[in-house]
């Protein structure tokens, strides 16, 4: 089931990124990613709702919710850098680089987390940043 759910971020991101370059133009990238954010928001607490979920909140460790917190600066400025740069530049050079994301991801997993860097994320990560050269040049 995580394959479906992977493929369904995967369209989503994707219309993301046309819907932001279509409706970002003439606002400033500060106002709409704040305007993304509030609508993530409320769609994420819905969710919560929807799936009775907000009991778990008394259990959070505080370990998790520094680390939490944390993901949520580096998500708010990866949106603040990637809308500013959607907004600057095409979406099909913008949104290559900002999937290089993926190759950062092994490295630090490999790094932080001592997860296993098999020649097979080797060599899907050279082809990531050499397809995403390919992409922008």
């Amino acid at each position: 089931m995580w394959f479906v759910f992977a493929i369904l971020s995967a369209v989503f991101a994707a219309l993301t990124s046309i819907l932001a370059k279509v409706g970002i133009e003439g606002v400033n990238s500060n106002l709409a990613t704040a305007i993304r954010t509030l609508v993530v928001v409320l769609m994420a607490w819905l969710m919560v709702f929807i799936t009775n979920a907000q009991g778990g909140l008394s259990s959070i460790s505080k370990k998790s919710w520094l680390f939490l917190i944390l993901s949520g600066l580096a998500t708010g400025a990866s949106w603040l850098c990637y809308y500013k740069a959607l907004q600057m530049g095409e979406a099909s050079k913008v949104v290559p680089i900002d999937k290089l994301s993926v190759v950062i991801t092994l490295i630090l997993a490999f790094v932080f987390l001592h997860e296993q860097f098999t020649i097979k994320s080797i060599i899907g990560c050279i082809l990531i940043g050499a397809g995403t050269l390919l992409m922008v040049l």
